[in-house]
């Protein structure tokens, strides 16, 4: 085996022992959670906002960031719930490149998966203890849910993933809302497989236990654009495909039909200011139509403090790394209109 096993890394109930979450960020994380599952059970009006970089890479611009966004929650509270995007680990098309904050803490210094692991969860819990937001994270490794299980809202299965059984099967013991984003190749049976898995009850093997899901009734999908046969990306955030998945989800019965639309990536062939048009389609499609109105519970927008993106060492603060971010000047309208528009259709 060409593998170099060089040292045993603390197990999640042990890094938890270390970095605890306080009595009043486990209540604080109680009370997102209501609110974001009133939502995906159609019990609330309220629009959810998954929003944030790309990837987390700085622990204090990220915090910055995340107070901005407490600042402007206030201001939308009673159209739109806010989940901050931490991104702590991100998958890479070829491998190469930043893997994001679990396997480099600071992206100047070589990898340090220990220093990494702490990095994420004190990042994760200074957003729960500062701002009160109890964020998103994607399941790059499912194996390492645990590590953050206590501090996550929400959590991602990305297009690279939403095939693989384990992740599948790890969201089925999940009690928050799962997204299953669409794979790359635009094969909408394969997230609909994928969420279905995850809403039912499993045995399976984690980190050596053998485990007893009961299914997780928030699994959804997150619709994010594809690419064709001719390495071309195409939409699937239009009027036609939102109809479309709605009357596929009206056949299958699934528990609590929920869509995200993720408003960057192939949707917007990451061009990162077309998120703003493609969010204000989406809500005229919403406005327009009853049925996408109650299946589309939000957009997921990719956004820091400086438009676009720069190389790792480039040291423009609050400028992501990764792919381009919509800056937050334009952040910062866009919420406020679309919880405009929201308000508008609550009203009517």
């Amino acid at each position: 085996m060409n593998m170099n096993f060089s040292r045993k890394l603390p197990t999640p109930q042990e890094i938890k022992d270390m970095y605890p979450l306080s009595e009043k960020g486990k209540q604080i994380k109680l009370k997102n959670d209501e609110q974001i599952q009133k939502v995906f059970k159609n019990e609330s009006d309220k629009f959810i906002l998954v929003i944030g970089p790309c990837s987390a890479d700085r622990e204090e611009a990220v915090i910055d960031y995340i107070n901005r966004l407490k600042v402007i929650q206030q201001q939308v509270k009673d159209e739109i719930i806010i989940i901050p995007r931490i991104y702590t680990n991100k998958p890479r098309t070829t491998g190469q490149g930043y893997k994001g904050m679990l396997h480099q803490p600071d992206p100047n210094e070589k990898p340090d998966m220990l220093k990494g692991l702490i990095a994420i969860r004190k990042l994760h819990m200074r957003a729960i203890e500062e701002t009160g937001f109890s964020c998103a994270d994607e399941m790059l490794y499912s194996e390492n849910h645990r590590y953050l299980s206590d501090l996550l809202s929400y959590v991602a299965v990305g297009a690279r993933s939403v095939e693989d059984q384990q992740h599948r099967l790890t969201a089925s013991g999940l009690d928050i809302p799962v997204g299953m984003k669409n794979p790359t190749s635009g094969d909408i049976s394969v997230m609909l497989n994928s969420i279905k898995a995850a809403q039912t009850g499993h045995t399976f093997i984690y980190r050596g236990w053998e485990v007893i899901s009961s299914g997780n009734p928030y699994a959804h999908a997150i619709l994010r654009g594809y690419v064709n046969k001719h390495g071309e990306s195409s939409p699937n955030y239009h009027y036609e495909d939102l109809m479309s998945l709605a009357s596929i989800y009206d056949e299958t019965h699934f528990i609590n039909p929920a869509i995200i639309v993720d408003t960057n990536h192939s949707n917007s062939n990451k061009q990162y200011e077309e998120q703003i048009r493609i969010a204000n389609e989406v809500l005229h499609s919403m406005q327009y139509n009853e049925k996408i109105r109650r299946i589309v519970k939000g957009l997921m927008i990719e956004s820091y403090i400086e438009d676009g993106c720069q190389k790792v060492d480039g040291g423009v603060y609050g400028k992501s790394i990764t792919d381009p971010c919509l800056g937050w000047q334009k952040t910062e309208q866009l919420i406020l209109n679309i919880a405009a528009k929201i308000k508008k259709m609550n009203n009517k």
